[in-house]
């Protein structure tokens, strides 16, 4: 084997992954949306989850893609990671469509569907029939690779030291190193299925050899999505891990299967064609694993929290005081949700608290625990809002949905007011990374705009729950949040003069803007947590009054 037919055997497979990704993203953009709302709505029951893997894993042509799909739905909290095991297990049945499709060599069509395909794509009028042209491009490119790859492998026949090699090959632990390898370089399964595939259409690939690369690339499948769990949730590495535990117990399973028992030699007799060997052992694999890990969904998932332990921060991703399966009288409705908003306002002082400080202090030690304050200030704000959805269908009393209508209100300024601690956090950032030092009467002017900001905002959330907002309250409210906006505009005019005067640069300075803004966002988040509570209570003429947001 030449040279020029191991440049044709890359080229080969470069226009068969080509032809693979071009084909499943044009599939998905000709599928829009719907591909992710089915896997966000239609994933509840376990076996649906299931099926549904499967589905939307044919439709793209990727496994290890839903994967790291699902995986995007753990880190928005759309999907919880029992469901995600159903929906993952499902992708590794559906990506078996891909050897299906290759065994049934339609290469001969691989020029049209490229001519068609390519002029539906160019010259097509409506975006969807542009779609659907890549979709046939694609698919004609991924055969036309798959040809040159077979063309390229030919040489091998002639080849006597390769052909005593794979003929002679007996050793499981090779077959199983070699899978992983290949599929690991190749990062796909179905490619790396496939180049089995153009040996066997050579007759230079046995099955029973063949069948333990098979289990080692199902294994090496798995790098595309612990790649991208690197930087992901917790709960998105154990999906990852569940991805790579489905294929390790598969290989676990069919390895010694492979060897004790005829396994082989049945499907050699039952399927004369080598490429359809290949598929259905590699659909059998597949099918046979998920079929017996799909009723150990929750034994799966326990594995993963032995794998990557909880964290500290992770168990505070619960309602600790609202347990939504339970139907309570309405004054304990509204104590537990008070408890809970109560909560999330917590977390939120002490992330806007942590960001100022550090801002001041030109310190970035606390942005991981600010970071982690907010993925679960955004976790309460869903969990609280869902069950309020689900408690204003039940007949209440006036003031308890009175009450309830507040919660929401004060829910979405609290959640509003925790992502301006994180703009104010990542100016911090700009500064530290800019070595920007801030001037001492700027830093005076940060302590002092924060420290009343924080204090409107307990006295604004201290309302939450009362028996109403006084003008007297209302009044106060006010004469702080004019006195905080003074202090603001006064800020501003003296960060001008410092800019005049080359006390600072242009970038350092436009961090200080920045953070006055968020300042002045919290400002009025705070006052709408007052309106909110004491609505009713402000006088026509107080209510009429204007002032700028």
């Amino acid at each position: 084997m030449g040279i020029n037919s191991i440049i044709s055997l890359l080229g080969g497979l470069g226009l068969f992954l080509f032809g693979m990704k071009y084909m499943g993203e044009g599939l998905e953009l000709a599928a829009g949306p719907k591909m992710k709302d089915l896997l966000e709505k239609l994933t509840r029951n376990r076996v649906m989850g299931f099926l549904l893997g499967a589905l939307v894993t044919i439709v793209i042509q990727s496994s290890s893609a839903t994967t790291v799909m699902v995986m995007g739905f753990i880190n928005a909290e759309i999907m919880d990671l029992a469901q995600a095991t159903g929906v993952i297990f499902g992708a590794n049945i559906g990506t078996t469509i891909t050897s299906v499709l290759i065994a049934l060599d339609v290469s001969g069509i691989a020029p049209v569907c490229i001519c068609l395909g390519a002029a539906m794509l160019l010259y097509a009028k409506r975006k969807r029939n542009r779609y659907v042209g890549q979709v046939i491009l694609g698919f004609g490119i991924l055969f036309q690779g798959l040809h040159t790859m077979s063309a390229a492998m030919s040489p091998l026949k002639d080849y006597a030291p390769f052909q005593d090699f794979i003929m002679n090959a007996r050793n499981p632990l090779l077959g199983f190193a070699v899978g992983v390898v290949l599929c690991a370089v190749i990062q796909s399964s179905s490619a790396a299925v496939g180049v089995l595939q153009a040996l066997a259409m050579q007759g230079l690939m046995p099955l029973y050899f063949a069948s333990f690369i098979i289990c080692g690339i199902n294994v090496g499948s798995s790098t595309p999505p612990l790649l991208s769990a690197f930087n992901a949730k917790n709960n998105a590495k154990r999906a990852a891990v569940i991805y790579l535990i489905f294929n390790i117990v598969g290989a676990a399973i069919f390895m010694p299967l492979t060897i004790l028992t005829p396994l082989t030699q049945v499907i050699e007799r039952a399927v004369p064609n080598g490429m359809f060997q290949i598929a259905v052992y590699h659909i059998l694999f597949k099918i046979v694993t998920g079929v017996i890990l799909l009723p150990l969904v929750n034994m799966v998932v326990r594995w993963t929290y032995h794998i990557i332990p909880k964290q500290a921060h992770e168990s505070a991703f619960c309602l600790e005081y609202i347990d939504k399966n339970m139907d309570g009288a309405p004054a304990v409705i509204c104590l537990q949700v008070g408890k809970e908003v109560h909560r999330m306002a917590e977390l939120v002082r002490e992330n806007f608290k942590c960001a100022s400080e550090g801002l001041i202090a030109h310190d970035l030690s606390r942005a991981g625990q600010l970071n982690d304050n907010e993925e679960v200030v955004d976790y309460l704000a869903s969990e609280i809002t869902d069950y309020l959805t689900k408690v204003n269908f039940v007949a209440l009393p006036a003031t308890v949905s009175h009450y309830m209508g507040c919660a929401f209100h004060v829910i979405n300024d609290l959640e509003q007011i925790g992502d301006h601690a994180v703009k104010i956090m990542e100016q911090n950032e700009k500064c530290v990374e800019g070595n920007f030092l801030y001037s001492e009467a700027a830093q005076a002017e940060l302590e002092e705009i924060s420290r009343l900001d924080l204090e409107l905002f307990d006295a604004t959330l201290g309302l939450f729950g009362g028996e109403g907002l006084t003008m007297d309250e209302w009044q106060q409210i006010r004469n702080k949040e004019r006195l905080i906006r003074r202090k603001i505009s006064a800020a501003q005019t003296n960060h001008m003069e410092r800019l005049k005067n080359k006390e600072c640069s242009f970038a350092q300075g436009l961090t200080f803007v920045e953070a006055l803004n968020s300042y002045l966002r919290m400002v009025n988040h705070s006052v709408n947590i007052a309106e909110a509570n004491g609505a009713e209570a402000i006088s026509a003429f107080a209510r009429a009054e204007t002032y700028v947001k």
